[in-house]
Order: C-alpha cells, then sequence, then structure tokens
C-alpha cells in the first residue's frame, strides 16, 4: 500500500516550512502518540538542523501507557529532543510547552525578540486543539476531519513566544507500506482515499499478534481466530453486518473496526515500538538498494543499446 495522498495545500507547506525554519528558534512537531514513529514527518530532521525541537506525543490517551513512555525514553536519546506526552483534556500539561520552549532557548541579555516556534504536524494529530489551549481562546479551526488548516499563520501567544502554524503536512511518498497502513487506520488520510477493508485487514492481524486480549474481550469471543479474515468475518456475524443470503459486508465491518479502534473502544493500543521501526527501516533500505540498481541497470541498458 503505497499512500499518495497529498493535497495541493500541503504541497505549498512543505515549501513554506522550509522557508520558514530559517527563522524560527526551534520546532514543535505533533505525533499521534499511537504512532509516533509513522506520524513523523522525515523531512524535517533534515530541515531543522541542530535547531531545538519539542516532540509532543498527543492522544496518549488513545495509546498503550507502556510504549508510550518507551517511545518517549527513544526519541530523547536517540533523537536529542524533549518530548511531553498529552491529551486534549491535559489542558495544564499542554500550557507547559511555553516554559519548555522557553527553556529550550533561554533568554539573553542581548535578546528582547520573542520566541520564534514552528509549530508542525500530520492532519488530524490534535494541533490546533494544542494551540488553542495555548493561546486561551480559539485561534485554529479544529475538526475531525484531516487537511482542516490550510494556511500558514503567525500567533502571538504573549510572554515572549510566537508560533509559526503550519498546515498538517504528509509526505509526497509514504515508502514504508506499515506506516502507510498505520496513518490510514489512525484517521491521518481522508477516508475516501483509501480501501477500508484493506486497512482493516491490516489492523485485524495487528491486533491478534498484539492485542489478543482486548480482541477477545470486545468482541466476546471464547478463542481467537487464526487469520484476520476471520476475524472480520466473525465480528460481521456478531454485529449483523449481513447482506441477503448471509453474507458478510466486509466494508461495513471495516468502518466499524477502524471506528473503535480510533475511539479507543477496543483499548489503549500502540501501533509500533522502536524495535519494530529498527527493522522496518533496514527492510526499506534494502528496498530502496534493490530499486537503485534496477535503475541503474535500465540507464545502463539504454545507454549501450
Amino acid at each position: 500500500m503505497l499512500i499518495q495522498w497529498f493535497p495541493g495545500h500541503m504541497h505549498k507547506a512543505s515549501k513554506e516550512i522550509k522557508a520558514a525554519l530559517q527563522e524560527m528558534d526551534l520546532m514543535i512537531e505533533i505525533l499521534d502518540a499511537r504512532i509516533p514513529f509513522s506520524s513523523q514527518n522525515p523531512a524535517l530532521a533534515k530541515l531543522r538542523g541542530d535547531k531545538p525541537c519539542i516532540k509532543v506525543l498527543s492522544k496518549c490517551d488513545l495509546a498503550d501507557d507502556g510504549l508510550t513512555q518507551e517511545w518517549q525514553d527513544y526519541l530523547e536519546r536517540e533523537q536529542n529532543v524533549k518530548t511531553l506526552a498529552v491529551t486534549m483534556t491535559h489542558v495544564e500539561k499542554i500550557r507547559q510547552l511555553h516554559a519548555l520552549c522557553h527553556k529550550l532557548v533561554p533568554r539573553t541579555e542581548n535578546r528582547s525578540k520573542p520566541l520564534h516556534a514552528l509549530i508542525t504536524g500530520i492532519p488530524n494529530v490534535g494541533k490546533s486543539t494544542i494551540i488553542n489551549i495555548l493561546a486561551g481562546r480559539t485561534i485554529a479551526k479544529t475538526g475531525n476531519e484531516p487537511a482542516v488548516t490550510k494556511h500558514q499563520q503567525r500567533i502571538d501567544l504573549g510572554n515572549g513566544l510566537v508560533l509559526f502554524d503550519t498546515p498538517g503536512i504528509l509526505w509526497a511518498n509514504i515508502e514504508n507500506k506499515n506506516s502507510g497502513y498505520r496513518l490510514a487506520a489512525t484517521g491521518a488520510i481522508k477516508d475516501t482515499a483509501i480501501s477500508h477493508d484493506d486497512v482493516a485487514s491490516f489492523v485485524g492481524q495487528y491486533l491478534l499478534e498484539c492485542y489478543p486480549d482486548l480482541v477477545k474481550t470486545r468482541f466476546q469471543l471464547d478463542t481467537l481466530p487464526a487469520s484476520e479474515s476471520e476475524l472480520l468475518q466473525l465480528i460481521g456475524k456478531k454485529r449483523g453486518c449481513l447482506r441477503s443470503g448471509g453474507q458478510v459486508e466486509l466494508d461495513k465491518v471495516a468502518k466499524i473496526l477502524l471506528l473503535e479502534l480510533r475511539n479507543a473502544t477496543i483499548g489503549k493500543i500502540t501501533f509500533e515500538t522502536p524495535a519494530m521501526m529498527v527493522t522496518e527501516l533496514a527492510e526499506l533500505d534494502i528496498i530502496r538498494a534493490e530499486k537503485a540498481a534496477k535503475k541503474l541497470a535500465r540507464l545502463t541498458k539504454h545507454k549501450h543499446g
């Protein structure tokens, strides 16, 4: 599943971020605590250089608590960033960002200008809600649909801190197919751009492998099915998602599974661990090397043909 959902305003925002970062003192990147790796933009690490960075793991009330802490430890150790895990009801904790920014970029005698912080994140990660909490008023438009923010905004929070808000950005080509599925499963990509039953199959397989007890409890199963396709069939029958003739309507089952996943009705679930990402990145390096070799072979053949 190679995701290439890239609305025009995102391409424009990518260019704006690159230009704006030169004037910034630090960067705040909002991640989804359920997918801390897949929800971070790989291009931003290169763009920010050595500028200080805070990674906010939002929606931590939907994520596996133990893995959220594991991810915070990993990100702070491996990426040299500060982290903060929050939910949208953690108003006071979110407001700690103000002090944390000043701690990362201390005011000097020569500095009279306010701090400039770029705040960014993928669609539907809670960035606008966080901005409104920091500002103490409604500034950024919020919604459950991805890609709500369309234009860059300058927001003076007072007390020496100015935020530069950017539209939620997905990168043009998500190479890691598992990351594509995770983004789709958690709602970062519009449902109109995905196949529900394809994503639900990925989710079902992961839940059976990593959260079998939650599956048994939520769907009242005495024993676990052998495969994700059997799981979807069982859920369909239990929830009455049947066509005439008793056939399970997979699209309807898939939508139920994804809805209950996204609102944590099934339970608190994290879709990736640091160890998984190390393995997947190594596999991706092999795929890239194979593609590069094939391209070189084609060019060589064309040159000598």
